[in-house]
């Protein structure tokens, strides 16, 4: 059986920053009170008409594929991380398959929100531990700016999702002692409407009853989160999933060379880190250049941790990841 390591990564997002006190000219907040609730500074938004989902995951994808030295035809699998397709179907897995011009390869549509990423790799992994493919391609890309309620009334949630796209590229390790150690995952469904986007959806209101009713007071096809419960659930899960990997290994916190967090608030990673006791070089956190971008956080840091010369050969990373669903999930990486 192999292992399965990352070879190559890349991200990507748009060039429009939006700061906060961008924000503070189209709805009743400030810089001063979403760095104290989330430390972002500012967010990256797609403009109408010049990116989508799918074309960020083929920058990110082009640039994971160039640097992990392999042509884009050794290309097995692809596994696509999002919570905001292009389409409603099909899923922007085969759009990729199609815009990098690839042979018929399978291609596998993920949502799992933030944890999307996470689930992704595991995905992978298994399936290049298996021995069934040889190089996967992950991509995590969300485009979320188009669906925020972008007033007053939205701000608790619009104030913190950016949009942009990172991908990595899976490949065969023979070293069992280096790689993707292990993956953990976990749901739980029972707060499933604590963090969510209602409608559209066939069983609450479809898109024919919004446009029909065309009530200008419907939220129910805008995200809803229940912040402090969010936040309450996501430290505890957080805190947990790592420690079952890094005993899964036999390991400890003293371990960790990078933890790369889902970017959700950074008084959440902050949290973490000081239960853990890790030191500042030991955590990597840029919410507060490009907020919360659902499942291409985790890939968009790790590859700015990586370009930073943070990660490097023989160093133990862990990805953790808390999100919708409510999902969560550990990836414990010997680089």
């Amino acid at each position: 059986m192999y292992n399965s390591k990352i070879a190559g990564l890349g991200f990507f997002v748009p060039e429009n920053v939006v700061t906060n006190d961008d924000l503070s000219k189209i709805m009743d907040t400030n810089d001063e009170w979403i760095q104290e609730r989330t430390g972002i500074r500012e967010r990256r938004h797609v403009v109408k008409g010049e990116d989508t989902t799918t074309s960020m995951g083929v920058k990110a994808a082009q640039k994971a594929i160039e640097r992990a030295g392999i042509d884009k035809n050794d290309i097995d699998f692809i596994v696509f991380a999002t919570l905001s397709p292009d389409y409603y179907f099909p899923g922007p897995g085969v759009l990729v398959q199609r815009d990098l011009g690839l042979k018929t390869v399978g291609a596998l549509d993920i949502r799992n929100q933030c944890s999307g990423f996470v689930y992704g790799i595991s995905v992978a992994d298994q399936y290049i531990k298996s021995g069934m493919y040889k190089n996967v391609l992950v991509i995590g890309s969300e485009l979320h700016s188009h669906g925020l309620d972008m007033t007053t009334r939205g701000r608790g949630v619009s104030v913190i999702f950016g949009d942009g796209a990172g991908a990595a590229v899976l490949t065969r390790e023979e070293d069992p002692k280096k790689g993707i150690l292990s993956t953990h995952l976990h749901s739980e469904g029972e707060h499933a409407e604590e963090l969510s986007l209602i409608a559209p959806g066939m069983g609450k209101r479809w898109v024919t009853d919004i446009i029909g009713d065309a009530d200008p007071e419907d939220t129910s096809y805008f995200p809803y989160m229940n912040g402090q419960f969010v936040f309450k659930n996501a430290v505890v899960r957080f805190s947990e999933v790592i420690m079952e990997g890094l005993q899964a290994n036999n390991l400890t916190p003293r371990d960790i060379d990078m933890l790369i967090p889902h970017q959700a608030n950074l008084r959440i990673s902050q949290f973490i880190q000081k239960k853990f006791g890790l030191s500042d070089d030991q955590v990597f956190n840029n919410i507060m250049k490009y907020g919360n971008t659902t499942a291409a956080s985790i890939p968009i840091a790790l590859t700015e941790a990586w370009e930073a010369g943070k990660v490097k050969e023989g160093d133990l990373v862990v990805l953790a990841a808390f999100g919708s669903g409510f999902t969560w999930g550990s990836v414990i990486i010997r680089w």
